[in-house]
C-alpha cells in the first residue's frame, strides 16, 4: 500500500487495512518489487485471474489518494518514485461502488473495496471475505458486485473481462 495520506486517517481505507495487518505499508524506505502488480486506473490492461501468479510472486501495490486529484496525466505526481519502476500496470474490472461516499457508481471504489476486489479476482471468494468483513461496506459491496466478481475470477485473461464488462453494462445500462 502507497498511502498519500490525503485523507481523515479515521476514514481512510488505505490507512486503515495497514492499521489492521490486511496490507504493508511501502514508500521510500520499504520499496515494492519491481515486478509487483500495480493497481492503476488508467492501465488499458484488466486484473484477471491470469496475473495470480505474479501476484503470489511479487505482491499487488494499490495507492491510496484522492480520486479528485487523480488524473491521466498526472497519475500518482507526487508518488512517481515509488511507482515508476512497476512495470506490471492493470486496472480493477469495472464494478460498482458499495461505500457511502460513492454507492452504485461505476469504477469509484476506495481503497478497501479496490483490494478486497483485487483478492477475489486473484485469489477468490473465501480470501476476500476475509479482507472485506473488516469494513462496514464489505457485505454490500460483495453481493453488489457477486455477478461480476465471479464472472472475473473464472476469466483467464483481460480480453475475457473486457468482454465481461460490455455484456453486463449494456445489459444494465450502468456506465
Amino acid at each position: 500500500m502507497v498511502l498519500a495520506c490525503e485523507d481523515s486517517p479515521k476514514l481512510c481505507t488505505g490507512q486503515r487495512s495497514v492499521r489492521l495487518g490486511l496490507a504493508r505499508r511501502v514508500g521510500p524506505h520499504a520499496q515494492p518489487p519491481g515486478d509487483a502488480l500495480l493497481l492503476d486506473p488508467f492501465s488499458e490492461i484488466p486484473l484477471s485471474s491470469g496475473d495470480t501468479r505474479q501476484a503470489r510472486a511479487s505482491g499487488v501495490v494499490a495507492v491510496d489518494c484522492s480520486w479528485n486529484r487523480l488524473s491521466k496525466q498526472s497519475a500518482f505526481p507526487a508518488l512517481g518514485g515509488i511507482l515508476r519502476r512497476l512495470r506490471a500496470r492493470r486496472r480493477l474490472p469495472l464494478l460498482l461502488a458499495a461505500n457511502p461516499q460513492h454507492y452504485g457508481r461505476v469504477g469509484q471504489l476506495n481503497t478497501g473495496e479496490a483490494l478486497g476486489a483485487a483478492v477475489f479476482v486473484l485469489f477468490g471468494e473465501a480470501q476476500a471475505r476475509r479482507f472485506l468483513e473488516r469494513f462496514s461496506f464489505g457485505p454490500s459491496f460483495l453481493s453488489l458486485n457477486a455477478e461480476l466478481l465471479e464472472g472475473y475470477r473464472a476469466a483467464g485473461s483481460g480480453m475475457e473481462i473486457t468482454g465481461l464488462e460490455k455484456a453486463f453494462f449494456s445489459r444494465t445500462g450502468t456506465t
